[in-house]
């Protein structure tokens, strides 16, 4: 069967993409010079590009330009896990960049939920992660210090919040909480979302030692994350006994 003009666009990208002639967060031509060069009128061109960004092989950023996407990572709801051996387990490479470490005296509401006195400080930490330099999570975290008093001299860029906190103040219990948001200030700037892009906020709160250890904010890129979750129900045995 032969191919429409707009197949033939879609599967020249797509190919190019693949065989890696196209890199992730490269721009690709327009669809002025795309229509040049394929003969076709743009609205052929628009749909083979809409295609291509449905399936999360490019990004369509209004005004700006059409990029090849990066690979989408991923991690698990029910689980947590350390976001850097999450990215090395892709093959991927990690790195972070810290902008808060700080003692803060936080709002009542987070006060509130510690159990705080007035006027007590918490242990606060701002830390944006990259998977093969693509900024993939950017972390606003609240610790409370009696559960980890030596937090504010960590280096955060060698190692990550979560694998420090893992190994002194063991969770014993999780609670997620999970909404798309917008965001348009500094973490859409340290995320580098495109305008309108959805955001992906996680709020968790662990618990250690029988008291509220930390509350975490972590903000995904909505077009290039996505969390995951897989269990078995309460009172359900596996492998079922026919299986065994």
């Amino acid at each position: 069967m032969t191919e429409s003009p707009y197949q033939a666009i879609k599967r020249c990208i797509a190919d190019g993409i693949a065989s890696g002639n196209f890199v992730p967060g490269q721009v690709l031509p327009s669809e002025h010079e795309l229509c040049r060069s394929f003969g076709v009128a743009r609205m052929t061109v628009n749909r083979a590009m809409r295609e291509l960004a449905t399936e999360n092989l490019v990004r369509r950023v209004p005004g700006v330009g059409t990029f090849v996407a990066e690979p989408i990572a991923q991690s698990g709801l029910v689980e947590i896990r350390n976001i850097a051996d999450e990215i090395k387990a892709r093959g991927h490479t990690h790195r972070s960049q810290v902008f808060a470490l700080d003692a803060v005296v936080p709002p009542g509401s987070v006060a509130d939920a510690f159990d705080l006195a007035a006027g007590a400080t918490l242990y606060h930490s701002e830390v944006l992660h990259f998977e093969n330099d693509v900024p993939i999570q950017f972390e606003d975290r609240m610790i409370d210090p009696v559960l980890a008093p030596g937090y504010l001299q960590q280096d955060f860029s060698v190692i990550t919040p979560a694998q420090y906190l893992n190994g002194i103040a063991p969770v014993q219990e999780v609670e997620h909480v999970v909404q798309a948001v917008t965001q348009d200030g500094a973490i859409a700037k340290h995320l580098s979302l495109a305008p309108g892009e959805p955001c992906l906020l996680v709020t968790r709160r662990t618990w250690s030692a029988g008291r509220l250890a930390a509350l975490t904010k972590l903000y995904y890129p909505g077009s290039r994350f996505r969390l995951t979750g897989r269990f078995i129900p309460a009172g359900v045995q596996w492998p079922p006994a026919a299986q065994r």
